[in-house]
């Protein structure tokens, strides 16, 4: 565990960065630091590898003071990972990734060795492992980049917006790759970001900064979002929290209907639905048809937008794909992509009613498998 005891930064010209900074940081978990431009998120990291020292106060590491241990032996036990991947120019992907094993001793084959199954692990083609980073995209560099502060096994993983820099797609599936590789591994990852999405979505817990360097609350996100501790706290996470705590919400029980679904070519039988749900033979969506004109043989459909999966995909998931359906109903699928069944905006809204009911006020809902979806 990382503890924080009343920690502050103090620069010589009387910049308070960090100030009285008290949080426990719980092993094997993601915890997100965030906050706006000034907050002291970064200095506070830095401060758990002592790229930084603590004006005042202490940092703990298992009980035992960050100070009293050498600097290089601490600073190698902790993974570190920032916006730009920070690779070495003139080294390939391989040995990029190998640098820390060499470091500690392990011979040429044998850090290579692990450096090709870390690329595996982070979603890379080992056939890249001769490239050069300026032969990479954006993406593929922070890959490289948490490959290389995986390498030793660190029990610890600092990550400094990592993601920031590169573009929406690239990003949500960086988050996806860590999600994964955080459910094999279990370390204890500390994480920097302004972005309070990627906050809720990432972590664990999630310590909201104010501007000067304190603390203004720290708490699982689904406790973050129904609950902010003052008016900052809901200033800064926006408008729309109440949609992204649907997120914390599960679809396994929302009430889906397979009445519209029809595979194309079998005779339509009336439905609630204005539309039938078009398939083809393998119950896959094709889109939506309006009864009169598919009884009469027409084939143009309307799109079905995108379907979301029941029971691993969440009430807001749900919800997005009713709203942006062109006949208001949202498509469930299952792993492979076949329909499940298909629900209305008002059964989606009635579920969120009822999952709203069933939650007590200061526990947090029940996981969601891919939470952000």
């Amino acid at each position: 565990m990382i503890r924080f005891e009343s920690v502050t930064k103090r620069y010589p010209d009387g910049t308070v960065a960090v100030d009285a900074l008290s949080l426990e940081i719980p092993d094997r978990s993601i915890t997100v630091l965030v906050g706006p431009s000034g907050c002291g998120k970064t200095t506070s990291l830095r401060m758990i590898n002592r790229m930084t020292d603590p004006s005042d106060g202490r940092i703990l590491l298992d009980g035992e003071d960050s100070r009293r241990q050498p600097v290089h032996a601490l600073r190698r036990s902790m993974g570190y990972v920032i916006q730009h991947a920070g690779l070495f120019p003139h080294r390939t992907v391989v040995d990029n990734i190998a640098t820390v094993p060499r470091l500690l001793g392990r011979d040429r084959r044998e850090a290579r060795t692990r450096a090709l199954e870390l690329m595996e692990r982070v979603g890379l083609d080992p056939a890249m492992a001769r490239r050069y980073p300026y032969q990479l995209s954006g993406g593929q560099q922070q890959r490289v980049g948490v490959a290389r502060a995986l390498a030793a096994d660190p029990p610890v993983l600092l990550m400094d917006e990592p993601f920031s820099a590169v573009d929406p797609v690239v990003r949500k599936g960086l988050q996806e790759e860590l999600l994964r590789i955080q459910a094999e591994l279990g370390k204890t990852i500390v994480f920097v970001t302004h972005d309070i999405d990627e906050a809720i979505r990432l972590g664990d817990m999630v310590a909201v900064l104010r501007t000067g360097g304190r603390l203004a609350q720290f708490d699982p996100p689904d406790r973050l979002l129904s609950a902010p501790a003052d008016a900052f706290v809901e200033d800064f996470l926006g408008t729309d929290r109440g949609i992204r705590r649907l997120s914390f919400f599960g679809s396994a029980q929302l009430e889906l209907t397979t009445a519209p679904v029809v595979a194309l070519g079998a005779a339509a039988e009336p439905g609630p639905a204005p539309y039938l749900l078009v398939t083809d033979a393998e119950r896959r969506p094709l889109g939506w048809a309006e009864p009169a004109r598919y009884a009469a043989g027409e084939q143009a459909l309307l799109p079905y937008g995108r379907p979301f999966e029941v029971g691993r995909d969440s009430l807001r998931a749900a919800l997005d794909c009713a709203v942006l359906s062109p006949t208001g109903w949202a498509v469930g699928v299952d792993g492979a992509g076949r329909v499940v069944g298909v629900a209305s905006q008002e059964t989606v809204g009635a579920a969120i009613r009822a999952a709203h009911a069933a939650a007590t006020p200061g526990e947090d809902a029940a996981p969601v498998a891919g939470v952000g979806g």
